[in-house]
């Protein structure tokens, strides 16, 4: 693998880490959003990771470069727990009984994704730093 690759598989890394980390921004910012345009409560979303091949390298290839994959976001999805509901006539969304429902955003759950995001995100700069690294080590070299 060349060093190139190296740093385009780290850079989707990254680049994934941080859709991750605007959803989940997007879904503590949205904790207590009772309307949306599309009607009712923001519904928390969470993105979907998949391996793609890296198109560098041909399917003729025998090694285990030919297997090599960077990471996409392929979509983002809503979550389909039911919205929290919450006894407040006052509140200006309340139903005819008083209840009103709020999103479905799990704050313990965006916390521990953001978490991981953050973690995903700096092992993918250590990469990057490594692969920085040894490429300038071979610069040293070819002196």
């Amino acid at each position: 693998m060349d060093i190139l690759t190296a740093m385009k598989i780290s850079g989707s890394g990254l680049k994934a880490e941080r859709a991750r980390l605007n959803i989940t921004a997007m879904n503590l910012a949205n904790t207590n959003t009772t309307r949306t345009i599309e009607g009712g409560p923001y519904r928390a979303k969470s993105v979907v990771f998949a391996a793609k091949p890296m198109p560098d390298f041909h399917a003729s290839l025998h090694s285990a470069e030919a297997r090599l994959r960077k990471v996409e976001v392929t979509e983002v999805v809503e979550d389909d727990k039911p919205f929290k509901e919450i006894y407040d006539p006052s509140h200006p969304d309340a139903d005819e009984n008083g209840i009103v429902q709020f999103p479905n955003v799990d704050m313990a759950e965006q916390m521990v994704d953001m978490i991981a995001a953050r973690r995903g995100y700096e092992a993918n700069v250590a990469a990057l730093d490594a692969v920085k690294s040894m490429a300038l080590k071979a610069l040293d070299i070819s002196r």
